[in-house]
């Protein structure tokens, strides 16, 4: 019997493998490994739990808001036949496309405006405030999570749905009972991952709101904090944190996946 040569070419792909989780293993164990060692002392420190409380409280109201916003806005590119779909998506993708510190520019400008200085009048105030860290989350994901429930809606057949509207099933209803159900897992894993990036969102936070002590104190924020004080060790256990989270909502975004797969298998 023959033997089949090895193609050069999957040894290259695989030589990049090698070396592809070499070097990302090699950043993950020195966050895991000197991340532990110093997370005992460093855990019960004023800064690192109101760092984690705030990062907890934020992403989720500001994920909670992106998903009120990213859903109706989805179902209208999915659904709904638009003229300017195509303006919409371009303007959505180039948001995706810059520096999360252009945006947090962008955002200061905004409400520092006579607008914006109203509105911080009324009760609402952003610049350098614990709002404007959920305002800076709620925009760097709102475009990914516009782009995540989109795929979700139009991965669900629509001879589902006209059917359901032939039957009498008006549009609420038919997104409700039919389009809402069928793609919830994936809307969940979604969520899960733009609750994940809140956590870790940094650059339009620091252009908008700073990085104070014990006020608008996130756990990249407090990262950045200690590493300009040279307090390593209380930024690996922070670093630490962000790894442990990441890593809960990963495993749960991939249940709910896997969930998923296994059910549209045996429907």
């Amino acid at each position: 019997m023959k033997r089949r040569a090895i193609d050069p070419f999957v040894i290259l792909c695989i030589v990049a493998l090698l070396l592809t989780f070499l070097l990302m293993g090699r950043v993950l164990l020195v966050i895991v490994f000197r991340g532990i060692g110093a997370l005992p002392a460093h855990l019960a420190s004023r800064q690192t739990l109101f760092a984690l409380g705030l990062s907890v409280k934020s992403a989720s109201i500001s994920s909670v808001f992106c998903f009120i916003l990213a859903v109706p806005t989805a179902y209208t590119l999915a659904r709904v036949h638009l003229p300017l779909r195509g303006a919409v998506e371009a303007v959505l993708e180039l948001t995706m496309s810059l520096p999360y510190i252009v945006l947090g520019l962008s955002l200061l400008i905004l409400f520092s405006s006579p607008a914006g200085k109203t509105l911080s009048a009324a009760g609402f105030p952003v610049v350098f405030d614990q709002n404007g860290i959920i305002i800076a989350q709620l925009v760097v994901n709102l475009p990914f999570a516009i782009k995540l429930v989109t795929t979700a809606f139009q991965g669900v057949d629509r001879k589902l749905e006209t059917v359901a509207g032939l039957l009498g099933a008006s549009t609420g209803m038919q997104f409700f009972s039919i389009l809402l159900p069928l793609s919830r897992n994936t809307l969940i894993s979604a969520f899960v991952l733009i609750w994940s990036r809140a956590l870790g969102e940094f650059g339009a936070t620091l252009m908008l709101v700073g990085v104070t002590r014990m006020k608008t104190e996130t756990l990249p924020g407090n990262i950045y904090l200690n590493v300009s004080t040279n307090d390593i060790d209380s930024a690996l256990a922070s670093a630490f944190l962000l790894l442990v989270l990441s890593t809960v909502s990963l495993a749960v975004s991939a249940w709910v996946t896997r969930n998923d797969r296994r059910q549209s298998r045996y429907a």
